[in-house]
């Protein structure tokens, strides 16, 4: 499949109206779920702040390209998108709505024959078709083959490695599970269960009874004296002291809600952090950078380069360097280091840390005692011991 000559499909996309998993009583929806959102979310968030560089294999290493298809890709792969939305949709998809899958439909513009719009397709409306030679997706009463898509993938299904797996039913037990938590939760903060004062009565059990009767006894003893002023009450009959009622420590709710969002941001691949558990990490969060985003970002940029890239020297390639946390110190330091081995321009350090380009920085430098090994016979002291 080429980018610059793409067969034009006949076939057009349209969106179903109303779609969306189906509600019923009792049941939360893996989207609805604060904590489970929250960890796609940061994910999302962070694969889709990474620019998608077009690059070339060469004899010297990799260089970027840039060109009309990285433009499209990296700048505007939909009309109605930019790439961070789009890639932002691709993603949440793979964790979330799409159980493991992705399908982008890539259009043909119908005078030039070239890419145009790379339509992401709502995933509930998308189906599989197992084919001798392969599968079909069918998509809106269309079917379309996978050469007319983009099929990102992730946890591939063992059975079926075309499809993915998400985390559905992984996460389905620990979010009612959290979702029982928080409705407890709300019924303790309610104050139904924690009452400012609790009064004992000795007998009177007739009384006590019904709420007719203990409406009596607060009426009697209690509603008739003014606020501030001391209570009047019978010393063998009434004894009103401090009771402490139970609390959600001892129930054991906060334990058990940490617990869960520990499993949640583990099996979605997040820092527990993230999700209110422990605090920032520096170190956690780079592994982090380094193991599940830049997984990620390595699966969409396979898929991009398998389905829409010609030449074999070409290959999409996602940039996670500005994800690290870093500190001012940090950069001016491995951006000083590159500079005295000339590995660097002082410009391109300018570059890193913020600040606007100088022109007369765009020089490399390098120390004196830094020669090509060819050249160490030709050092200045050697030839004066030498005279």
């Amino acid at each position: 499949m080429a980018f610059w000559n793409r067969k034009k499909k006949t076939r057009s996309i349209s969106i179903p109206i109303a779609l969306g998993d189906v509600e019923t009583v009792g049941y939360t929806r893996l989207s609805d779920n604060p904590d489970v959102l929250l960890a796609v979310d940061k994910i999302a968030d962070l694969v889709s702040n990474m620019t998608i560089h077009l690059m070339e294999n060469t004899k010297d290493g990799d260089r970027r390209v840039t060109n009309e298809l990285s433009r499209k890709i990296d700048i505007e792969p939909h009309a109605n998108m930019t790439r961070k939305g789009w890639i932002y949709k691709i993603v949440s998809d793979l964790l979330l709505h799409g159980d493991g899958n992705s399908v982008v439909h890539i259009g043909v513009d119908p005078v030039t024959t070239l890419i145009d719009d790379l339509t992401p397709l709502q995933m509930q409306a998308v189906g599989y078709e197992d084919t001798t030679d392969g599968y079909l997706i069918n998509y809106n009463g269309l079917t379309y083959t996978p050469d007319e898509v983009v099929h990102f993938v992730i946890n591939p299904n063992p059975d079926f490695p075309y499809k993915g797996r998400g985390y559905r039913v992984a996460l389905r037990e620990i979010v009612k599970n959290l979702t029982q938590a928080t409705q407890t939760k709300n019924n303790f903060m309610s104050g139904k269960y924690m009452p400012s004062l609790i009064i004992s009565v000795d007998a009177m059990t007739e009384e006590l009874s019904n709420k007719e009767g203990r409406d009596n006894i607060m009426a009697k003893y209690f509603d008739e004296t003014e606020g501030g002023k001391p209570w009047i009450i019978p010393a063998d009959l009434i004894k009103v002291e401090q009771v402490k009622p139970l609390s959600l420590k001892d129930i054991a709710i906060n334990e058990g809600v940490e617990i869960d969002k520990k499993t949640v941001a583990g099996l979605l691949g997040v820092p527990a952090f993230f999700l209110g558990v422990g605090s920032f990490n520096k170190e956690e969060y780079n592994n982090f950078i380094n193991t599940r985003i830049y997984s990620i970002g390595q699966i969409i940029s396979q898929t991009l380069t398998r389905d829409l890239i010609y030449s074999p020297n070409w290959f999409f390639r996602l940039n996670p360097r500005s994800l690290y946390s870093y500190d001012l110190t940090e950069m001016v330091t491995a951006g000083s280091q590159l500079v005295d081995r000339n590995a660097m321009r002082r410009n391109e350090l300018r570059n890193w840390i913020g600040l606007d380009p100088d022109s007369e920085m765009n020089e490399l430098i390098v120390l004196e005692n830094y020669i090509p090994a060819s050249s160490i016979g030709q050092q200045n002291k050697l030839k004066t011991e030498e005279e």
